[in-house]
Order: C-alpha cells, then structure tokens, then sequence
C-alpha cells in the first residue's frame, strides 16, 4: 500500500543559504505546527462490513455442525478482534461447541473470511466526502484497527480507500490492541503526528477507551456497530460520516 510520508521540519535554526536573509545570528525560525491526525476504527465506522463478517461468521459454525447465526446477532459481537469474535461464535453455539480447538477455529474464520472480505462491504454513506474535504483541510489521515495490519491493508486497497491513508495501526502491528492506547498512540507515531493534535472516530468503547488513556479527542460514530451506551466517555457523536469534517474542525481548529 503506497503511504505518503510527510517531512516535519527540525525546530533547530535553519540553514540559510545568504547570510543577508538572517535577522540577527542564532535566530530561531518559527517551526511548523504538528499536522492535525484524524484516526479512523474501520469495521463500523469507516466500513460497513458486518455482511462479510456475518457471512463468513454463520459459515464458520455451519461447517462445525452447529446452527448458523444471523447478522444481527454478529452486530454485537464484532469490535474486539477476529479471536474475540470466533470466541463469542462459540460460546452462543453452546454446549455443543464445548470441544472445538479455539485457535483452529480462528484460522478457520480467516482463511474463509480473508478472501470474500469485500464482497458485500462497502465505505458508510459520506465516507468518500468526509476523506476528501479533510484531506482538503490540512489533516493526515490514518486507521487504528483490531483488524491484522494485512487484512486490513488490502480490505482497504479493494475498496480503493488506499489514497486517503498515511499509516494504518492494525491489531497486530504493536504489542498491544485497543482499548490500550498505546495501541493508538502507535498509529498517531505512524503517521508522524502528536496526540495533541490529534482525533479518534470510532463505534465501540474500545476505541472511546483507548482515546481517553491516550488523551485524545473522540467522536462517537453513532451510525455503526457499538450499542448507544458505548458513547460515555467519548468528546462528542457524530450521526454520519457527513459530519466528521465540520466536528474535526471545531476540536481541533487549523
């Protein structure tokens, strides 16, 4: 995936080239202020991907034997990770899924899933706009996701989001995962930025958590997945991706 990388400019005093062009010796230039990061959840807030994740979700127990699972039941189980996923699978299945190997279930879910992620989803409605007008405005944008750093790669490649994007943190491109916030703090590191000066949009308490421990500004993405409560917490919701830029702006002005 092509990402852009931005060159900050040293704080120390800059080389001048005439020594007519300095003011006074030593002079200290005024440094470039720290570009404004907008960090983006992908499975329900950048995505609406809970098709796919359902579709390979009801495969994964059918094939065991047990009964499918409907889309609405998924809906509430996504947010924490394909392990955290396929383990809740299994203990809705019950007593008959008591003897089914975890893990092999897991590589089972990906090995399935990975291909056919793209299927069914699809950006949420205003996605393409909210990117682009930031973009426009000045900010980096990046993903901070539980998803692993390569699906979540080329997910975003086959949605052709990939232009958009300066540094995606995946699930497991650091040691820890939200709701750590180092998890996020990473993703702002990527993408050459400081959490001061940065935003986390998401749908689910962990990533309203991770932004709180990591002293970042939240918005609640109120269209996606996580239930109604999850916003506690967060700096302010948001009802669409519509909306992002405006809302950015205010948290964080240029």
């Amino acid at each position: 995936m092509h990402e852009h990388h931005l060159g900050l400019r040293n704080t120390a005093i800059d080389r001048i080239a005439h020594p007519a062009d300095r003011h006074l010796a030593g002079d200290v230039m005024p440094a470039t202020p720290t570009p404004r990061i907008a960090v983006f959840d992908m499975d329900g807030t950048l995505l609406d991907s809970l098709p796919d994740l359902a579709a390979s979700a009801d495969r994964l127990l059918t094939g065991y034997g047990l009964p499918g699972i409907s889309p609405d039941l998924v809906r509430g189980m996504v947010g924490d990770g394909v392990a955290a996923l396929v383990r809740r699978l299994l203990a809705h299945a019950g007593t008959p899924a008591a003897g089914i190997d975890v893990q092999q279930a897991v590589d089972r879910y990906m090995a399935d899933y990975t291909p056919r992620a793209t299927e069914q989803s699809r950006p949420f409605p205003g996605t393409e706009y909210a990117l682009k007008t930031l973009r426009d405005a000045g900010w980096t944008l990046a993903i901070c996701t539980n998803k692993p750093v390569a699906a979540a790669r080329r997910i975003v490649s086959e949605l052709g989001l990939t232009e958009w994007f300066d540094a995606i943190g995946g699930g497991d491109s650091f040691p820890v995962r939200k709701p750590d916030p180092a998890h996020l703090l990473g993703t702002i590191g990527l993408a050459h930025g400081h959490a001061d000066r940065a935003i986390m949009v998401g749908d689910h308490h962990n990533d309203i958590f991770a932004a709180k421990g990591a002293h970042v500004r939240s918005v609640f993405a109120r269209w996606g997945y996580g239930r109604p409560d999850m916003e506690a917490g967060a700096t302010i919701g948001a009802d669409s991706m519509t909306e992002i830029p405006h809302i950015a702006g205010q948290l964080i002005p240029a």
